[in-house]
């Protein structure tokens, strides 16, 4: 039997070859295997000239400054440092804007701070999934600290005007964190164009290895971030810890890649996210969930009415898709990103995230659409 096709590139991508080989080579002993942070002698020297490369090139990606870039374990972590240690070093006072339909990592971080008396507003997005300006705008007030908002959501794929949200902070002096885990090495960012203080990315949404990440720290605004790690001043005393040769080299390679094909990559899965809907548009009940013009490349969110999407997950036994975050993937509640964009509890439990990468096919989708046009033709009909 051979495998469903994988459609869910939103959660985790595959490690690419090419960053795969520059990860082996900091693994054994003929390689770059020693601790970074071992400066007396050469194998801790050549570990570190990798690490600082990467960084490079992760700063590339983002064009920023090398000495912005902190190394984490992820966007989770770097979600926490990032809130947690902004009113953490203001001794839990103030105010943070966020939204209702952020990743897990954001919201749970902001309910933590909330019990401990810092006052959140949680905004609302709009029917596709998009938190207006005006909104963030009538939100501020003297006391905000920070605001934090997703670039791109995890399961409709909508895109916030972060640009114009960052500019909007700027000029009133509030610090902007964005969760860009879903946008990094997907869609350009400039953190000077976009205006934000503070950014979060993982690796393993870009091709690159699982359990690491970076956080975009503005060089202005470093001294207002307190570490929520400890233990030997690593990475500007802001994160403390081993570093990972291999998985930050792996993470620096992923961006490079990433940097030199991000419009052939964004293209060419648009175009074939654009086919597998219009394969399976004309079904029965089908509907697509957010808007097409302010999307992310990869993602389709679509609801199947009347169709649970846990029959339907079971059903579509040909095709690796999920019914939204990994981090809820457990969950048997409807989407809460969904219903913050108005769909009923209904819809919102008969639909699925489907998402392309650099991998899929038009053979892949081609065999997509045609298991999921026959699967649907039988739950119908039953």
């Amino acid at each position: 039997m051979s495998l469903p096709v994988y459609l869910d590139y939103a959660a985790t991508t595959p490690v690419d070859p090419r960053v795969a080989s520059a990860m082996a080579a900091c693994l054994t002993q003929e390689g770059v295997f020693a601790n970074p942070a071992s400066r007396s002698h050469i194998y801790g020297w050549q570990a570190e000239e990798k690490v600082e490369h990467a960084r490079r090139q992760v700063a590339d990606l983002l064009v920023a400054d090398p000495r912005e870039v902190v190394w984490t374990s992820g966007a989770t972590e770097s979600n926490n440092l990032a809130i947690k240690g902004v009113f953490e070093a203001a001794g839990y006072k103030g105010h943070l804007v966020t939204s209702v339909c952020e990743h897990k990592a954001v919201i749970d971080p902001a309910k933590w701070l909330e019990a401990r008396g810092v006052d959140v507003t949680w905004l609302r997005p709009d029917a596709n999934g998009v938190v207006p300006v005006a909104d963030v705008r009538a939100a501020l007030r003297p006391d905000t600290r920070l605001v934090s908002l997703m670039h791109v959501n995890n399961e409709v794929g909508s895109v916030n005007p972060v640009a114009e949200i960052g500019a909007l902070c700027r000029q009133e002096s509030v610090l902007f964190h964005v969760d860009a885990a879903q946008s990094a090495g997907k869609l350009a960012l400039d953190m000077e164009a976009l205006q934000v203080d503070l950014l979060s990315l993982s690796a393993h949404k870009f091709y690159g290895p699982k359990g690491v990440g970076a956080l975009y720290v503005r060089r202005a605004i470093a001294r207002q971030l307190a570490p929520q790690i400890h233990g030997g001043g690593h990475e500007r005393g802001l994160r403390s810890g081993t570093l990972p040769t291999h998985q930050l080299v792996g993470l620096g390679e992923a961006a490079a890649i990433a940097r030199n094909q991000l419009a052939e990559d964004s293209e060419r899965t648009a175009r074939l996210r654009d086919h597998l809907w219009s394969g399976i548009a004309g079904l029965a009940g089908v509907k697509r969930n957010g808007c097409p013009q302010a999307m992310s490349p990869i993602h389709l969110n679509v609801c199947f009415s009347g169709i649970d999407s846990e029959t339907l997950l079971l059903s579509l036994r040909d095709i690796a898709i999920s019914s939204g975050s990994a981090c809820t993937s457990a969950s048997m509640e409807p989407s809460y990103v969904l219903k913050a964009m108005g769909l009923s509890d209904a819809d919102a439990h008969s639909s699925v995230r489907i998402s392309l990468g650099r991998f899929t096919t038009m053979a892949d989708v081609d065999r997509a659409i045609e298991h999921i046009r026959t699967v649907i033709g039988k739950l119908a009909v039953a």
